[in-house]
């Protein structure tokens, strides 16, 4: 399976990191589903932090479940091409259409607690989303659409007021910070 060498290659940014890299591949290795939301108790899930030309601004949806702005991403679904599935979502969030990934390699690996909800009509119970994200930029002029199903906005936030719009998921704006360090440090 080459879809887990870019995982396993990996250099961890911190401690966190490593023990989430280290985690995500034992729930590879012992799950045959962690591709997919069958498996109920944690899957991989690809997603985006992107930036303008400028890395003064950061583009974010209002995700309509937490009610909080948030970043790009969603359910691997089967597909092992981490980047395409995080390019996807990015694109059909926002109506971005000529995304750059900065650098060719995984931005960051975590583990996320997603709290129980209620998604189109059914009960989704608390699980974990082990994370593959990419540092994108993106032209900050470039039309934006909103996928209502999901998102009720988009938008270009100040990425020093992040805490101001990120109010309902404390654990984010943490993610979040750590990716501006990790941003601002290459």
């Amino acid at each position: 399976m080459k879809w887990i060498k870019p995982i396993k290659e990996y250099k961890p940014f911190n401690e966190q990191e490593s023990k989430d890299k280290e985690i995500i591949l034992k729930a590879i290795n012992d799950f045959d589903d962690v591709l997919t939301r069958n498996n109920e108790i944690a899957h991989l899930t690809s997603s985006t932090f992107v930036v303008n030309k400028s890395r003064d601004k950061v583009l974010m949806v209002h995700h309509n479940i937490y009610n909080t702005w948030s970043w790009m991403g969603g359910h691997n679904d089967g597909d092992d091409d981490f980047l395409r599935v995080a390019i996807k979502e990015l694109e059909e969030e926002t109506g971005v259409k000529n995304p750059r990934i900065i650098g060719n390699d995984i931005f960051s690996i975590d583990i996320l607690e997603v709290k129980s909800h209620i998604k189109r009509g059914k009960y989704v119970a608390p699980h974990l989303h082990l994370s593959i994200a990419y540092l994108v930029e993106a032209d900050e002029n470039e039309e934006l659409i909103v996928k209502e199903d999901e998102n009720s906005g988009v938008m270009w936030i100040p990425i020093n007021k992040l805490d101001k719009y990120v109010k309902n998921e404390p654990h984010m704006l943490r993610l979040y910070n750590k990716f501006i360090d990790k941003m601002n440090t290459k």
